[in-house]
């Protein structure tokens, strides 16, 4: 098979809802209205935002909440969770709560499901009251939910309604081989972390490949990756406001929560030999320069993982430097 280009395939954006330093989680939503109406002109494909908790530099608690806000402020970019981390919630819970934004936004809705409960311990058991809804359950709780929304029983003791007959399609998201064989065993499309998780991700994409079941709608298996980019009109620039991507992971090294920081001149003294490769590790699989940078990067890794959809995360702290970024990406991927 030939090689893809990377105009062969769509791209998409991951918007985690930062809060900037000095503002507040209201601020975060008008941003994330503002790029969502401007990738949706640029041609992106997706717009997915992920669940986290007890953040205070990320404002996506209430995915589905969100995700109805952004689809009403647009009108035909998918609108989707990356992820609603499901052992926090019921299945049923989900299952009417995406039935009811497909019932608003018909057609437009994309539900990613996480493993991970999103956030620490204390969180988990404050989110859940107990911790019976394990990550061990994580494969029957996909598969009771996929029922919630698939064909109408009326027969069925439990319906989502509204979400029974919607067909929301259901994606597995993951950051190690656990979600990839899972979601090839359930013919189910698979979304690996590698914005953050960049280890297994080609671990991940041959196991979900070689396992891929195609007993579903869908026939063959399809692959999304996320990485970062942050673009810029010069390398110089880019580099500058990477530095914030680089402070955002520094604090999840040491644990702290800040909000989004803005970026400095350099990290030296900021970090130590050890912190420094902890984030870069993590931090493999970011593109940052110019925009000729930035596209043979991005080519390369196309190249090596041969994946089926880009999914983009920018991690930029000014609202104006991040739409820039994405508009320099889209024009990567625009159709020859």
């Amino acid at each position: 098979m030939a090689n893809k280009k990377l105009s062969d395939i769509p791209v998409s954006v991951l918007d985690l809802v930062p809060v900037r330093e000095g503002q507040t989680p209201a601020d975060s939503f008008k941003n994330t209205v503002e790029l969502a109406q401007h990738v949706e002109k640029w041609g992106y494909q997706r717009y997915w935002m992920a669940e986290h908790h007890n953040f205070v530099g990320i404002a996506s608690s209430a995915t589905a909440v969100l995700i109805g806000h952004v689809a009403g402020a647009t009108s035909n970019i998918r609108v989707g969770s990356g992820g609603v981390m499901l052992p926090n919630h019921a299945p049923l819970v989900v299952a009417e709560q995406f039935g009811t934004l497909e019932s608003l936004y018909p057609g437009r809705i994309d539900l990613g499901l996480g493993r991970a409960p999103g956030t620490d311990q204390s969180t988990s058991m404050a989110l859940r009251r107990d911790l019976r809804g394990t990550v061990d359950e994580f494969p029957n709780n996909v598969v009771e939910l996929r029922d919630y929304l698939g064909d109408v029983d009326p027969n069925a003791k439990v319906r989502a309604v509204p979400g029974e007959g919607t067909h929301v399609p259901i994606y597995i998201l993951g950051s190690s081989t656990f979600g990839a064989q899972l979601a090839g065993i359930l013919g189910m499309p698979y979304a690996f972390a590698s914005h953050f998780a960049p280890s297994h991700l080609k671990a991940a994409l041959h196991m979900y490949r070689e396992s891929f079941q195609p007993i579903g709608k869908l026939k063959e298996p399809y692959a999304i990756a996320c990485v970062n980019v942050i673009a810029a009109d010069t390398d110089e620039e880019a580099l500058f406001q990477s530095t914030t991507l680089y402070q955002s992971f520094l604090n999840v090294v040491r644990g702290t929560g800040k909000r989004m920081l803005p970026p400095v001149k350099s990290m030296d003294g900021l970090w130590d030999a050890s912190e420094r490769y902890a984030v870069q590790q993590m931090l493999r699989y970011s593109f940052v320069g110019s925009p000729a940078t930035v596209q043979q990067e991005l080519q390369t890794f196309l190249d090596e993982t041969q994946v089926d959809e880009i999914m983009v995360a920018s991690n930029i702290f000014e609202p104006k430097d991040r739409l820039r970024s994405y508009e320099i990406l889209s024009d990567f991927f625009k159709k020859e």
